[in-house]
């Protein structure tokens, strides 16, 4: 490199001037430290309203009405077929349903990424 790649510096502990490499200067350093969710600590506490949907049923009010207890609906999905979740109403990802302590719950197992900027 040449001499006008150096930028002087004062040097503070012995009164002079000293360079460094400009491009040493004006590259980022490289981050050792690991993240972990106590980065994010203040978010913790904000509602979000999460929503699995297993398929969707398209009826008149009327057969709504005459619905009750064990009533079959006939969804328009397949059983084993993929699940969309949604947070706040924004689809972020795709999963199954699963049975755990009989009990029904929902594993990602696609995260959908987001055309927002």
């Amino acid at each position: 490199m040449s001499d006008d790649s150096k930028v002087p510096l004062p040097d503070l502990e012995n009164g002079g001037m000293q360079t460094i490499d400009n491009a040493a200067a004006l590259a980022p350093e490289a981050e050792t430290t690991t993240r972990g969710a106590s980065d994010l600590e203040a978010l913790f506490d904000v509602p979000v309203k999460v929503s699995a949907v297993l398929g969707r049923a398209r009826m008149d009010v009327g057969e709504l009405l005459r619905l009750g207890p064990g009533a079959v609906l006939e969804l328009d999905r397949k059983v084993g077929e993929a699940i969309d979740i949604y947070v706040n109403n924004r689809l972020v990802a795709r999963g199954e349903v699963v049975l755990v302590e009989d009990k029904l719950g929902v594993t990602m197992t696609e995260i959908i990424k987001s055309e927002h900027n």
